[in-house]
């Protein structure tokens, strides 16, 4: 089922009239209301009516997070407080928070973008949607449950945690779509096992996974365990939260709502824009929200675009899933390593499971990476020489793919602490 076939399945020069219209209309709104979009502009020599169609986008500067945070908390609002009815703000692992505010226009935008990308994952009226995402200031959850409720799924709004209530009610209520961190899917999976519940017990069918990068195996894994299909959502705070993008049910790439938010891919080291095809920085502009519009915003998600019809009808622009990012890739002795890489050679091993931990420490001048990942409870053993077989294997096959030495350490099973929100996956001691 498509939504919104007008917007999803419009022409590409359909599309572009329509963001092109959105676009003047935002960067007047900005440079009027935002001082310091105005500042940005006047030294760029830009004023509103230098940008007359969609292809000027790139004339405009940059934003990035730090901007936001000194404007906080308000700061970059456009419109009233008065006007304003929603505020949320992202944890950040630093400093003040990103604050993002919604006018009752933005929430039926997000209301509208998270039910398309619903439908593209196969959720429809009669389905029983258990949203185990946070509720609070962090956006997934109830961006999720007024895209549900919008649709008219029922929404069983639990939240993340209390891993023994999420599987009673998947059981008592007959749940069929799970929305959380792909990481707490496996946590799910562990605890049902653990308790005696088969995939078959349940009536799951889909899984809508976000708010982390996963990777290709780690889908398998999910799938697999489950029993279901895992489908990739995608989005962010700062630029409306979940239902930026989405995969439909042929898994080839997350359709992005470009009639709302406008996508670019740049290098992250020139800032030039890149041609289609490469893979670069996520670059997102807003084009209907009127609480805090944005432009050019700087994601560090790095990924590709794909501007080809999907088999399911849509011609909205597809983005891959997001390779990493261009600020949390760790640099270990001059090489280029990203926590997805190591993820995936794990989830090719039968023998570990998919909960690890990176440790980054400085010794002398020395970068230095250690790896604790979990073994499979079938496969941990008090035979030493089998352990070290098998952490062998692991060290070889990662000093392939990445190019530099590991130092490995198995552990055993539900030692990695496990958490219903983002996993952690890199602890780095160095100073830097």
């Amino acid at each position: 089922m498509i939504w919104n076939e007008k917007m999803e399945c419009a022409s590409r020069d359909e599309m572009r009239a329509v963001q092109t219209i959105r676009l003047k209309e935002t960067v007047e709104r900005i440079y009027h209301s935002v001082p310091s979009y105005r500042q940005k502009m006047q030294e760029a020599n830009l004023v509103p009516r230098d940008i007359r169609s969609i292809d000027d986008l790139c004339k405009l500067p940059f934003t990035i997070k730090n901007d936001l945070r000194d404007n906080y908390p308000f700061g970059m609002f456009t419109v009233p407080m008065s006007e304003i009815v929603r505020i949320h703000a992202s944890s950040g692992t630093t400093g003040k928070p990103t604050v993002v505010g919604y006018t009752r226009k933005d929430l039926n935008s997000w209301s509208e973008v998270v039910t398309r990308s619903l439908c593209m994952a196969g959720v429809h009226r009669d389905d029983i949607v258990q949203v185990a995402y946070g509720y609070g200031l962090f956006t997934g959850g109830l961006g999720l449950h007024y895209g549900c409720e919008n649709l008219g799924a029922s929404v069983i709004p639990i939240s993340g945690g209390n891993t023994d209530k999420q599987l009673q009610l998947m059981q008592d209520f007959g749940t069929s779509v799970i929305a959380c961190t792909p990481s707490y899917s496996l946590f799910l999976a562990e605890e049902m096992e653990a308790a005696g519940i088969k995939k078959e017990d349940l009536k799951l069918r889909v899984g809508i996974f976000g708010a982390e990068p996963w990777t290709e195996n780690m889908r398998r894994e999910i799938e697999s365990k489950l029993g279901i299909k895992a489908i990739d959502i995608y989005g962010l705070s700062e630029i409306i939260g979940p239902g930026v993008s989405c995969e439909c049910e042929y898994q080839v790439g997350m359709h992005i709502n470009e009639d709302h938010f406008v996508p670019e891919i740049i290098d992250p080291i020139t800032l030039k824009p890149l041609p289609a095809g490469e893979i670069g920085e996520l670059v997102f502009t807003t084009i209907t929200k009127e609480g805090i519009p944005l432009i050019r915003y700087r994601t560090r998600d790095l990924t590709r675009l794909n501007y080809e019809k999907c088999a399911c009808g849509r011609t909205l622009v597809r983005m891959e899933k997001c390779k990493g990012r261009s600020d949390d890739m760790l640099i270990i002795r001059g090489v280029n390593v990203f926590p997805s890489q190591i993820e995936s050679v794990l989830l090719e091993m039968s023998e570990t499971a998919p909960h690890y931990l990176l440790i980054v420490e400085r010794e002398g001048n020395l970068d230095t990476l250690k790896l604790m990942v979990e073994v499979q409870e079938q496969f941990f053993s008090d035979e030493i020489r089998q352990l070290e077989a098998l952490r062998k294997k692991i060290t070889h096959k990662l000093q392939s793919t990445l190019g530099i030495s590991v130092d490995v350490k198995l552990v055993e099973p539900k030692t990695i602490e496990r958490t219903a929100g983002k996993a952690k996956r890199v602890i780095d001691n160095r100073k830097l």
